[in-house]
């Protein structure tokens, strides 16, 4: 008799669309991984437990071998009842090999699931620990590009995955394919080849109905996986967008959009569903006709004196005992196939290319006081589209430079390069100590350091700051998660922020929300930079790091930016120039080129972009201060 399967039901990612503008999307990370290739992309995960693994084995062999005994047990406790009383103890043991013989497969199958367990557990664990450290290691390019929650989602259902893989092939397939051989001998051995005929033809039967059913339904699968997908990246990417949506009302369009994925899953499972009915009912129909066979051979086997009574029930209950595994067996093989489709996403994953890479015999660069240099470097994240033409200048040991420019003229994409998000198209960034000039040297080019090691010297205050859903102490604390409470306490006094910290109910101990939404842009900022603080760098950068306070608030933090920037090394991308009349040079840039360089007074007096960038801001900034405040 066959019992009715169901489909799990899929789970899927989130969103985060495609946030560098002329840049292509980058692919999703399923490859086409054929089922051998996932094996053995797993097998070096499994190698340190082949002891584990063959112990447990041995047990599933010694489970089935106790389960082979029951039927046989029965058997002769059956043909053993019709004797005299005085000879009653013969079945009494009897009796108690049957209950010895059925607890046996109990204890052994459980043993399995002790020793075995650790390994499961241990190897989906190193798998999706190494995934996500992979994640990490990507470039920017993926990560602009990447979709958040379908990312989290492959490596959710590719953990799971391997556990699903490893029990049902290993103690479960193989086992129930070794009882069938095990049932099949036994029956030629005890009565004629006509028995183990039937068994084997029923049980090819079964496999090559089962085998072509599953394959047929496995698209039908798959498309319930992508469905189910982007109807989670959908209804994420619009959460995480709550404040626009509510912004420009538009509830309705959301829903609209997340229904059409959520109308395409619904028709995948459907098509799932009566598929698997199909499945259902040929197994059923095969493992019947097989049964009756059995049964109706064995019955005229009793009529005709060649069987005993007990020779009917030991075939039954070898029958019933088969009926059961090949029942499962379906279920398994499209078990074993879904594991394999999560599998081959989360491999995927570890596939995605590190176009950023350490080279070979990379060093840690230790400076204490550096020198940057940009050497005509040229870089576009779209071949199409250029973004950096040519760049070069030099910030010197505890210098300051300023970038000022319009929007899209390439300032913020200094500070990723010079983080090696990216590596340069063309020309080099060289970091060098203290007053080293030999720029010519081979050695300096910052891919020849680790990359560890440079993003180790260097802080940034963003423009955008996000924060961790985590409490405010754990933030600041991101900067340098060794540092004692004191010193994070001390970065926040230095930035301004500790006094309103523990004027909150609960102190350094507040949440922040998710992306650090419960902050103020300011408070926010103001956490940034306490944490670039606590970091302690030898190369600062200033992204916009005062661009959402206030003038009063502006005014305090960039003094305290002046002061934390004595002695170190210092990039200042900033929009507002007066923010960077202090700076050692200032750089102007326009359309990925430096059109100007020099002092503040210099660029005035030069009468150029800067000029009439900063009249036109001064002018702005008149006309706000006769405007005065406005009422709420």
């Amino acid at each position: 008799m066959s019992v009715a399967m169901t489909d799990p039901v899929p789970t899927a990612p989130d969103a985060a669309h495609d946030a560098s503008i002329g840049s292509a999307p980058v692919a999703r990370a399923a490859t086409a991984r054929g089922e051998w290739q996932v094996i053995r992309d797993l097998l070096p995960f499994l190698k340190p437990y082949s002891g584990r693994i063959a112990l447990a084995l041995a047990l599933v062999i010694a489970g089935k071998l106790a389960n082979l005994t029951v039927p046989l047990v029965l058997k002769q406790l059956i043909d053993d009842l019709n004797v005299e009383p005085s000879l009653l103890v013969l079945p009494v043991a009897l009796l108690v090999a049957y209950g010895a013989s059925r607890l046996s497969v109990t204890l052994f199958t459980e043993l399995r699931q002790v020793v075995f367990a650790r390994v499961m557990a241990r190897v989906s664990r190193r798998v999706t620990l190494q995934v996500f450290r992979h994640l990490h290691a990507l470039s920017l390019k993926f990560h602009l590009a990447r979709r958040t929650g379908g990312v989290a989602r492959d490596v959710e259902r590719g953990g799971t995955a391997i556990s699903d893989l490893l029990d049902w092939t290993l103690y479960t397939i193989l086992p129930t394919a070794l009882e069938v051989l095990l049932v099949t001998a036994v029956l030629v051995w005890l009565y004629d080849w006509g028995f183990a005929a039937i068994t084997l033809g029923t049980l090819a039967a079964y496999i090559l109905f089962t085998f072509s059913v599953t394959e047929w339904r496995t698209r039908y699968y798959r498309a319930a996986v992508e469905a189910d997908t982007h109807a989670n990246e959908r209804a994420v990417d619009s959460l995480l967008n709550y404040e626009t949506v509510k912004y420009f009302g538009n509830e309705e369009h959301e829903a609209r959009r997340y229904d059409d994925n959520l109308v395409r899953l619904e028709n995948a499972q459907v098509m799932s569903r009566k598929t698997l009915a199909v499945l259902n009912l040929g197994q059923t129909a095969i493992v019947a006709l097989g049964v009756t066979a059995m049964m109706w051979r064995a019955a005229a086997g009793v009529v005709a004196g060649s069987m005993t009574i007990g020779d009917l029930v030991l075939v039954n209950a070898y029958l019933l005992q088969l009926s059961a595994p090949l029942n499962l067996l379906g279920m398994m093989y499209r078990e074993v196939k879904q594991a394999f489709t999560n599998l081959e996403r989360l491999f995927g994953l570890l596939d995605e290319r590190q176009d950023v890479q350490d080279r070979d015999g990379a060093v840690p660069l230790r400076v204490s006081r550096p020198r940057v240099a940009f050497e005509s470097v040229r870089f576009a994240y779209d071949a199409r589209r250029e973004i950096l033409r040519d760049v070069s200048f030099e910030i010197a040991p505890g210098g300051t430079v300023a970038v000022v420019g319009h929007s899209g003229s390439g300032k913020s994409t200094l500070a990723r390069l010079l983080y090696r998000f990216y590596d340069v198209d063309a020309g080099r960034i060289v970091i060098t100590d203290g007053e080293d000039t030999a720029h010519d040297g081979t050695g300096y080019d910052i891919r020849d350091y680790s990359q560890a090691s440079v993003r180790g010297a260097i802080a940034i205050v963003p423009q955008d700051t996000v924060l961790f859903n985590d409490t405010i102490y754990y933030n600041i604390l991101y900067g340098r998660p060794a540092a004692s409470r004191a010193e994070v306490e001390q970065a926040a006094r230095a930035a301004h922020i500790h006094e309103l910290i523990v004027s909150l109910p609960d102190g350094y101990e507040s949440e922040v929300g998710e992306r650090g939404l419960k902050l103020s842009g300011g408070e926010k900022q103001r956490v940034a930079i306490a944490r670039a603080l606590l970091k302690n760098p030898a190369i600062l950068i200033f992204d916009e790091a005062t661009s959402a306070l206030d003038s009063k608030s502006e005014k305090a933090i960039q003094a305290e930016l002046d002061r934390i920037a004595i002695g170190r090394t210092t990039l200042v991308i900033a929009h507002r120039l007066s923010t960077v009349m202090d700076a050692d040079e200032i750089l102007v840039m326009d359309a990925g080129r430096i059109v100007e360089r020099g002092s503040h007074a210099q660029l005035l007096a030069r009468g150029g972009h800067y000029a009439q960038m900063w009249r036109l801001q001064q002018q702005e900034s008149r006309a706000e201060a006769l405007a005065g405040p406005q009422p709420a």
